[in-house]
């Protein structure tokens, strides 16, 4: 286990994420954040009117959207990031428990035994990555209109509209997630988190 040792006593920090895996996430977060942002100026009439504009906000959404990916591909060069994909993709009989004792809504940390992430952690991530691949796709497809016959466009329409509204409530609740959980936060912020919070969240975890 990675430790500083350079902290007060009882408050040994663990290394949790590289700074490049940091960088990944905040940009990743910075470009949706702009894409549910221009995605609610164009479609609350209340705020297309406040705020105007519309080419440009459709500009900003498009090319938001088409750079999503970038981050994650950049990431790929470190060898931490890529670490880090290898753990979300895969689940374990812990991660089994952790799924048992979510449904039942036990809350104790030692009825949900996890990993560097736990199983909400990765069904998370599994989810907002097709999410993200299915709304490019079909934002491709609305956006050069001469690619693909009308009905596609028509159906591709419907699904991003759709799937959009469900990213803006997924990413609220991760969002509430996070803000009730200061050391996770700290942790995506500075790169660590204290030991004892790594002991009693991610039991399973050894780094």
């Amino acid at each position: 286990m990675s430790l500083r040792l350079d902290a007060p006593a009882g408050a040994v920090r663990v290394r949790r994420f590289s700074r490049a895996e940091r960088w990944v996430h905040r940009t990743t977060a910075a470009l949706m954040g702009v894409c549910v942002v221009t995605a609610a100026c164009l479609y609350v009439p209340q705020l297309a009117e406040l705020v105007g504009r519309r080419e440009l906000v459709v500009r900003l959404h498009e090319w938001a959207g088409l750079a999503l990916p970038v981050p994650v591909l950049a990431g790929l060069a470190s060898r931490a990031f890529r670490a880090d994909l290898r753990f979300l993709n895969r689940f374990g009989p812990h991660d089994r428990v952790w799924l048992r004792a979510a449904l039942r809504r036990d809350k104790r940390a030692a009825s949900r035994p996890a990993g560097k992430f736990n199983a909400g952690q990765k069904i998370y991530a599994a989810w907002i990555a097709g999410a993200t691949l299915v709304m490019l796709g079909t934002g491709l497809m609305m956006w050069f209109t001469h690619l693909t016959p009308l009905v596609w466009r028509t159906s591709a329409t419907f699904v991003h509209d759709w799937l959009a509204l469900t990213i803006g409530i997924v990413l609220a609740g991760h969002i509430g997630m996070a803000l009730g959980d200061p050391e996770a936060r700290r942790g995506m912020r500075t790169g660590s988190v204290s030991r004892e919070w790594a002991e009693r969240e991610h039991s399973v975890w050894r780094p």
